[in-house]
């Protein structure tokens, strides 16, 4: 069994999933990555190598998140070779190919709703399925579902707000199951944050100047992970930058990014 505490990080080849599975690598964790893309750029075997090189231990997984027993078996491989599971970050999300914004939904193609909610939404569901039972029997764990403030309010699309409720929704749900055993789950929602997709768009329907980097949230799964009353917590949407603030991280740049939350009502105050 090892001693490291042991994460299942999923959907980490780029994006927040990267810059999660990076951070969990920081704090000397073994994280399992999971995703479709291998080799060089951005990919899980490049995400394995950065966290062995920041003191953590990566173990790269091919996981194609629409078949459950390649999930299955992810999580049977954690069992047998860690003998335990700690951290499970539910991240995988399926970006469609069209543009997402502009149009209202019957405009958009359907084949978008279930893109978004069966590599995300379901996705989430059954790999804690599947983590859930080596969470239980050692009375300890944490199920973080990175969700959006989406999730509150229009952002994108239709079906992108419907998911990030669910995910939501579905953090809430499962706590109620899962803190009788001990283990936590919750919701986090990050800000804007400079995805390898957000920087790459010529156009967005947000700005960027308020912005931070995917680890962000990493620190903050690191921070949750490591304090001893996080039940306390545990069904709950929690904002990445407000978690900052309480356990006292920052960003990559040594900056701590504000609160969306917290200038949205300081423009509402002025207004």
């Amino acid at each position: 069994m090892s001693e490291r505490e042991i994460a299942v990080v999923t959907g980490a080849s780029r994006g927040v999933g990267r810059g999660v599975a990076l951070a969990l690598g920081d704090a000397g964790m073994r994280v399992y990555v999971t995703g479709r893309t291998r080799g060089e750029g951005l990919s899980i075997d490049t995400v394995a190598a950065e966290i062995d090189r920041r003191g953590g231990e990566g173990v790269p997984v091919p996981v194609d998140h629409t078949d459950d027993a390649q999930v299955e078996a992810l999580f049977a491989r954690v069992k047998e070779e860690a003998g335990r599971l700690d951290v499970l970050v539910n991240n995988v999300f399926a970006i469609p190919k069209e543009r997402m914004w502009g149009l209202p939904f019957w405009e958009l193609p359907i084949g978008i709703w279930d893109q978004m909610h069966e590599v995300g939404l379901r996705s989430h569901y059954v790999a804690s399925v599947f983590a859930a039972p080596m969470m239980v029997a050692a009375k300890r764990g944490l199920i973080a579902n990175v969700s959006s403030f989406a999730g509150a309010g229009f952002q994108l699309n239709v079906a992108y707000g419907v998911g990030k409720a669910g995910v939501d929704r579905l953090a809430a749900d499962m706590a109620h199951d899962l803190a009788p055993h001990g283990v936590t789950s919750v919701s986090l929602w990050p800000g804007i944050v400079r995805t390898e997709w957000v920087m790459s768009q010529d156009e967005l329907p947000f700005s960027t100047e308020v912005s931070e980097s995917a680890e962000f949230t990493g620190r903050a799964v690191a921070a949750l992970s490591s304090d001893l009353d996080v039940l306390r917590k545990t069904g709950r949407r929690l904002i990445v930058a407000e978690l900052a603030e309480e356990y006292g991280f920052d960003d990559v740049d040594g900056t701590r990014p504000p609160s969306l939350r917290a200038l949205a009502r300081e423009q509402k105050e002025r207004a």
